[in-house]
């Protein structure tokens, strides 16, 4: 090759060198203008709320990815690492997402571990044109709560309805036999019998209904449990004597405690009460005080039918009864234990039982007791405080 055509070859590779790096150059520059696509970010002051909220809130973006996430949508597992755990949760977000309608919708979250299936209600609405905000709320305990309110209505509608429906019939029976004088007084006397278990239902029930609507805290005052103990076996005396039984005192004298006078004393009543319906005849039933470290124990112990111990865990449920072929004899409304474990609960203490079928049981209420009574005395009351 000659020398001008190698300073041609020359020239030319020059030039295109030149014109790469030049659109280098220029592309560089014009990439630089462009600004980048910002990513998606929760809007201002949403986070700090979200901190602070005690329901579970969630904020995800359009590629279903967790933005911002409270603390409760952790713990209750809605939430794991940045993606919404619970699918149905996951569809409704999209959906909302799709055509910007606010939606609510009820979820049960499944067991985790030892944490049982949860109820919650979920709101979902969109936030700005990109992100999804869902709120979370935990409504497990009020499913529960509307659950006992509905099984007790249905029990009280059942307890009622048969004394209800034994006058009724004893009625017609009486109507029918008006011809036969020993016909009508045994009939009547049966009347009786079901008015009065009727009246003692009734009256417990309301008697419940009470407590549970008080505050435990009013009319707080020193009680003696001498008198307490006292106006219980007082109120079961007829009856005991008329079955032979003997119900005996015992234990420690002074002792007191503090709280509502008649709630404490319809509890000591209802486990007396208890003690003689299920003792058999010519029996006795002791009833003990006594202090342990700064509580004061009421224990009453009875020679009766016993309770079987796969049974102990429910007695204290409301209208519960060991042996419901004897609860018509008895008078029993399977409410006077729930009334005591209430009472128990809202004074700051505890019931249990001991107990062994076929040889008897032996009830025991602890309560917090008065150690100063000075110290009672200078507490304010409710109304002197201002």
């Amino acid at each position: 090759m000659t020398m001008p055509e190698l300073a041609l070859m020359g020239v030319l590779s020059a030039l295109f060198l030149g014109g790469v790096v030049a659109a280098f150059l220029i592309s560089e520059r014009q990439q630089k203008r462009i600004p980048p696509t910002p990513e998606p970010a929760v809007p201002a002051g949403v986070g700090a709320v979200l901190s602070v909220l005690r329901a579970s809130a969630v904020v995800v973006d359009d590629a279903d990815v967790v933005l911002k996430a409270s603390a409760p949508a952790y713990a209750m597992g809605i939430v794991r690492g940045t993606t919404v755990a619970v699918d149905e949760l996951m569809e409704t977000i999209r959906s909302v997402r799709r055509d910007g309608q606010i939606r609510q919708t009820e979820l049960v979250l499944p067991r985790s571990g030892t944490t049982p299936p949860r109820h919650v209600t979920a709101r979902v609405a969109p936030l700005g044109t990109r992100q999804v905000l869902a709120l979370v709320e935990d409504r497990t305990r009020e499913r529960r709560v509307e659950a006992i309110r509905r099984d007790f209505v249905a029990n009280v509608s059942h307890e009622l309805k048969t004394p209800i429906g034994a006058i009724r019939l004893l009625a017609e029976a009486v109507q029918d036999a008006s011809d036969d004088p020993e016909a009508v007084e045994r009939f009547a006397g049966r009347m009786i019998t079901e008015s009065e278990r009727l009246t003692r239902l009734v009256q417990q029930i309301i008697e419940l209904s009470r407590l549970q609507s008080d505050d435990p805290n009013d009319g707080h005052e020193t009680i003696s449990l001498d008198d307490a103990v006292a106006v219980a076996i007082d109120a079961v005396a007829i009856d005991a004597q008329a079955r032979g039984l003997r119900v005996v005192a015992s234990g420690e004298h002074g002792l007191k405690v503090l709280g509502n006078r008649e709630q404490v004393t319809v509890a000591i009543g209802n486990l007396v009460a208890n003690a003689v319906n299920y003792s058999p005849d010519n029996s006795a039933v002791l009833v003990t005080v006594r202090a342990v470290d700064d509580t004061a124990e009421i224990a009453v112990t009875d020679q009766g039918i016993g309770i079987p111990a796969d049974e102990l865990e429910r007695i204290f449920e409301r209208f519960y009864r060991v042996d419901p072929a004897r609860h018509r004899s008895t008078g029993g409304t399977g409410l006077g234990l729930s009334i005591v474990k209430h009472v128990a609960a809202t004074h700051g203490g505890d019931i249990r039982v001991w107990s062994i079928e076929g040889q008897g049981s032996t009830f025991t209420l602890s309560l917090p007791r008065v150690l100063d009574e000075n110290m009672v005395s200078a507490s304010p009351n409710k109304e002197d405080a201002p």
